[in-house]
């Protein structure tokens, strides 16, 4: 079934990509009305939206998909139900889809759903507590979206129609718009795990490492960025697109500061991507919707690749994630290690790689753009921690020596897994410039002194010096005053951001609750009710059966009372 799959998704996926070029280069737009069912005067209409894109984005997934699955094939081939595994990524690969092709707010709200659910599906399938936590968190935190999603389809109503790109541009002041695209906004950032939302993200790690590669990079967190980009008329007139600045920053601020702080090699690379989808939102927030597109489809590139050499390392290091335990993984591995560093290099934005001509160019633009100097700082500072945590991880396990068991044999023999990661090392040294060729037609031409231009690169060599000292385990323990304790402790438990959304959210409701049943439940509706009356009739029967027992006498006169009673009674009726 991997092969299969592997051979109709990259079909579908070369497709896809010929038909974007060709739309690219004619400037053309497809709008396709399908009517489903036609029943008297009232019909059903499916729409399709096919532009560069979308065919683009498209032919994207499906490429990152077929590789994913190829991979899967080696990685999951001990899991005897490797066939449901494949189902299920085919099924989220289907919601992609229809969410990516419909200009409509319904069939968009069934792509939505479909990811949150197989989303959900994916991240518990590893069937164990910690996977169920997780999970139940993901589709928490993304019911809130939903919510708002649903919200927004009903505020579409007064215009008579669901196809949101129509009304875009025509009432993009009106009120109506404006709550519509608020909804959207929240929809977004709770799939994008933009702050408040972001604890879900790095909990999502629970899941297979293909489907972090596949879902947690390049597909469903960047389903929000892809929706709003369609929505950008409106974060662009209105005070929505400084909010989401804002938080976007200071998203790509908070995750940059994290995975300098955490251990695990899954969760550093989660808080990478969260990181990169800040650093989407907040440039698509300033209104440059293809900029933030081109990060998007180039970031999915090397993250994707990045995710699954990391899976190719754990596979080898016997299913252990800490990269304290790892090191010199270089000399073990040199295949993987490669392509590792290159994705991570490709991350960092090294002159000539993928992620190079996205970064570059969007810190080129902040820079000629009106923006405050927080805002400046957030972009700035975020690109420096986003090198020191990659030269951190860089440090651990590439240098040194092993610190896992003697017994453990490390191989590169993994074929299957290393074909399916070498498709993506092509693609994340030529997909950056390939891509700025296509998307931009005619070069930007960015005038800033030179102090300015360099600015970035002087920011990206002091991020990774200091990555590399903070390494250093004499400098790490050398401070271990109580302020630094807490200081580190909340900087890398992401701003205390998981506790608030887990036991800050349960806390009060549930101590309201034990409240509650204590003093009613359990309290004054007991006194009141059943146990009370219980307990009285139970001391009278006592007392009634003491007398009968003890006196023949009164046992017989109450008979002669009942009989008194029930003739008085039959007398008045």
């Amino acid at each position: 079934m991997c092969s299969i799959s592997f051979i109709y998704l990259i079909s579908i996926s070369l497709l896809c990509f010929l038909l974007s070029l060709y739309f690219l280069l004619n400037n053309m737009i497809y709008f396709i009305e399908w009517e489903v069912v036609s029943l008297n005067s009232s019909s059903i209409v499916m729409t399709f939206l096919f532009d560069w894109m979308s065919l683009l984005f498209m032919s994207f997934v499906l490429m990152i998909a077929s590789l994913v699955i190829f991979y899967s094939k080696e990685y999951m081939s001990n899991d005897n139900n490797i066939n449901r595994f494949i189902m299920l990524v085919l099924m989220f690969v289907l919601s992609m889809m229809l969410l990516i092709i419909s200009p409509n707010l319904i069939s968009i709200l069934l792509g939505w759903d479909g990811l949150g659910l197989v989303s959900y599906c994916l991240v518990i399938y590893f069937q164990n507590i910690k996977s169920y936590n997780a999970g139940m968190l993901t589709a928490l935190s993304n019911r809130i979206g939903d919510v708002a999603f649903l919200l927004a389809i009903a505020w579409m109503l007064n215009y008579g129609s669901w196809n949101y790109i129509f009304y875009l541009e025509i009432m993009q002041n009106e009120f109506e718009m404006l709550v519509i695209g608020s909804l959207m906004m929240l929809a977004a950032m709770t799939k994008s795990a933009q702050i408040p939302f972001s604890s879900w993200l790095p909990a999502a790690m629970a899941a297979p490492t293909p489907v972090s590669a596949l879902v947690h990079s390049s597909t469903l967190v960047t389903a929000g960025v892809y929706l709003l980009i369609r929505f950008n008329i409106i974060l662009s007139t209105s005070w929505l697109g400084q909010l989401l600045l804002l938080l976007s920053g200071l998203t790509m601020f908070m995750a940059g500061l994290g995975a300098n702080f955490e251990f695990d090699l899954k969760k550093i690379i989660a808080l990478s991507t969260l990181s990169q989808l800040g650093l989407m939102m907040s440039i698509l927030s300033m209104g440059f919707f293809k900029l933030a597109m081109f990060h998007l489809l180039t970031h999915a590139l090397f993250k994707a690749l990045l995710f699954m050499c990391a899976g190719a390392i754990i596979h080898n290091m016997n299913n252990s994630q800490d990269i304290r335990l790892m090191g010199g993984l270089s000399i073990h591995m040199p295949l993987t290690s490669a392509c590792f560093n290159v994705s991570n290099l490709a991350l960092c934005g090294m002159p000539f790689l993928a992620g190079f001509y996205s970064k570059d160019m969007i810190l080129e633009i902040v820079s000629i753009s009106n923006v405050n100097m927080f805002s400046f700082f957030l972009y700035y500072f975020s690109t420096g921690l986003t090198v020191s945590y990659s030269f951190r991880l860089v440090y651990y396990s590439m240098t040194g020596d092993l610190n896992c068991g003697s017994l453990n044999m490390l191989n590169d023999e993994s074929w299957i897994m290393l074909r399916g990661m070498m498709g993506l090392l092509i693609m994340s040294i030529i997909g950056g410039s390939m891509l700025n060729w296509l998307i931009f037609p005619f070069p930007y031409m960015i005038c800033l002194p030179i102090y300015m231009k360099l600015l970035t690169l002087f920011v990206c060599i002091v991020g990774g010096l200091s990555g590399y000292l903070i390494s250093l385990s004499n400098l790490y323990f050398l401070n271990k005053s109580l302020f630094m304790y807490n200081l580190s402790t909340f900087l890398g438990s992401m701003w205390f951001m998981p506790y608030i959304s887990t036991y800050g959210m349960i806390f009060y409701p549930l101590n309201y609750g034990q409240l509650i049943v204590k003093s009613f439940d359990q309290g004054w509706s007991e006194y009141f009710g059943g146990q009370h009356l219980y307990q009285k009739l139970s001391t009278y029967s006592k007392t009634l059966f003491l007398m009968h027992n003890n006196s023949l006498k009164i046992y017989l006169m109450l008979f002669v009372f009942w009989i008194l009673i029930l003739m008085n009674f039959l007398l008045f009726l």
